[in-house]
């Protein structure tokens, strides 16, 4: 933490006179790390290979459970809505700008939502994540690349994937925005 004058110094580059009310300000640094997003990078990978296995060996409400852990502490629902475009979805539920519309996408079991089959549920075994550029301003960060997800049959998919992260109050990063497509390939 650091402190600064910032009405004292502006002041004195204008070169006017100190007002008698100038007070110190309390300035928090909360600037993130390039190690600090691609952490939370792996952090996602291993937790969509979690909620996998837990289908997997304890069945769908073990992994609804770990789904809902996972987008309490990753993901900025807590904050307002989440800029979350899933690989497969189709209007008109396009968007999961919700809690809600985010955990029928990974685990389905909602009719709400009754195009989702439970996208995390799909017996993923890897996650590999190819940045093509992060983008840090204080607080904030963005990424865009490639994560490669391997199934237990040992194929791989590839999508192009786009994560804004924030630090929230408390000091966790969170992810604000979450854009996924499959990569365009011409007919």
């Amino acid at each position: 933490m650091k402190t600064t004058k910032p009405l004292l110094v502006a002041t004195l580059a204008l070169g006017l006179a100190a007002p008698a009310f100038a007070t110190t300000a309390t300035v928090m640094d909360r600037g993130l790390t390039q190690a600090e997003v691609e952490a939370a990078q792996v952090a996602w990978g291993e937790a969509l290979v979690a909620i996998s296995t837990a289908h997997e060996t304890e069945g769908p409400e073990a992994a609804k459970v770990l789904a809902e852990q996972v987008l309490d502490t990753a993901y900025g629902y807590g904050l307002g809505p989440v800029l979350f475009k899933p690989t497969l979805t189709e209007a008109p539920q396009t968007f999961r700008t919700t809690k809600e519309g985010a955990l029928a996408y990974f685990v389905g079991q909602n009719p709400d939502f009754p195009d989702d089959t439970g996208f995390a549920l799909k017996g993923w075994t890897d996650v590999q994540i190819e940045n093509a550029a992060i983008f840090i301003d204080g607080n904030v960060a963005k990424t865009m690349g490639n994560v490669m997800i391997t199934n237990k049959d040992g194929s791989v998919t590839t999508v192009d994937k786009t994560w804004g992260f924030v630090r929230d109050t408390e000091g966790a990063l969170r992810i604000v925005l979450h854009h996924s497509s499959l990569p365009y390939t011409a007919n």
